[in-house]
């Protein structure tokens, strides 16, 4: 009897300690102690109870301390109840130091809360991106349209991260200086001979303004020649003044008709008057002789 429990006390207690073991991550205790960063087992669990996995915060938290960045737990695992990827503010932070860029926590923080990838930004600080725009068409004032295609080489501007505008609108501004600039050449041949008249006027109008980038070049990749839009308006106008002209001549037409036939029912008219007139000279002699108004002289 003695020997069953002596059993089940031992039972009870790997009972126990599997269920500790399982719900306090005495491993990754271990892992943050052996990397001199000090957490708590009741911050840990106090972690589980919150349903934070304990192992998103602290494994950053190492890497962190590792780098020489002095993070505050609390910090970490406030991010990451907001939504935030704390492994990823953590990795921009480290990649920001290497970098000498000026990032601190609480801003990385509001990159990442913001929806913009924080750790890519600083990767395009220091490695900047080339955005290729659509083919863009404009008519310069001989008439003949152009397509031209720019690279524009950006940095990420980590200052106006939060709350600046993206690549659509980089895009859509320098699609604008690109029409700008075409339409106003005299002549489409000045384009072609120096396209980097294109990119010098379109970068000295400040297009990364309200961005969350800065233009540091904007090459013109390519300049085809379109359509002769100036001679095919001509011509589509060459073709509406002949329509309007042919409308006007079968309205004249449409009125020569009507005021001849208005002519012709008038002498119809006449005539039928002076038929009319006709017919009554007969009657009126006879009424003249039958009331002795006509004699005959002998």
């Amino acid at each position: 009897m003695e020997y069953f429990s002596h059993l089940l006390l031992v039972a009870l207690i790997i009972l126990v300690l599997s269920l500790f073991f399982s719900f306090v991550p005495v491993k990754l205790w271990i892992s943050a102690a052996a990397a001199n960063v000090h957490v708590r087992i009741g911050t840990l669990i106090g972690m589980r109870l919150r349903r934070v996995t304990p192992a998103r915060i602290v494994n950053p938290l190492i890497k962190a301390s590792k780098a020489g960045i002095e993070l505050s737990i609390n910090k970490l695992e406030a991010h990451f109840l907001a939504g935030g990827n704390v492994d990823r503010v953590v990795n921009a932070l480290i990649a920001a130091q290497r970098a000498n860029i000026p990032l601190g926590f609480e801003r990385a923080a509001a990159i990442d809360l913001a929806g913009r990838d924080v750790l890519e930004a600083v990767q395009m600080s220091v490695n900047p991106k080339v955005i290729e725009t659509p083919p863009i068409a404009a008519i310069a004032k001989d008439g003949i349209e152009l397509r031209a295609k720019a690279r524009v080489t950006v940095r990420a501007n980590i200052d106006r991260l939060v709350g600046g505008a993206g690549e659509e609108t980089v895009i859509a501004r320098v699609g604008e200086g690109i029409v700008t600039t075409i339409g106003s050449a005299e002549s489409h041949k000045d384009v072609l001979e120096n396209p980097d008249l294109i990119s010098k006027t379109v970068l000295e109008k400040g297009l990364d303004s309200g961005t969350a980038f800065e233009i540091l070049s904007i090459d013109i990749a390519d300049v085809d020649v379109g359509r002769n839009i100036g001679a095919q308006l001509q011509t589509d106008q060459a073709e509406a003044d002949k329509r309007i002209a042919q409308a006007k001549a079968e309205e004249r037409r449409a009125m020569a008709v009507a005021r001849e036939q208005e002519m012709q029912a008038a002498v119809q008219e006449m005539r039928a008057k002076v038929v009319e007139a006709e017919a009554e000279v007969p009657l009126a002699m006879a009424k003249a002789l039958k009331e002795g108004n006509i004699g005959a002289k002998a």
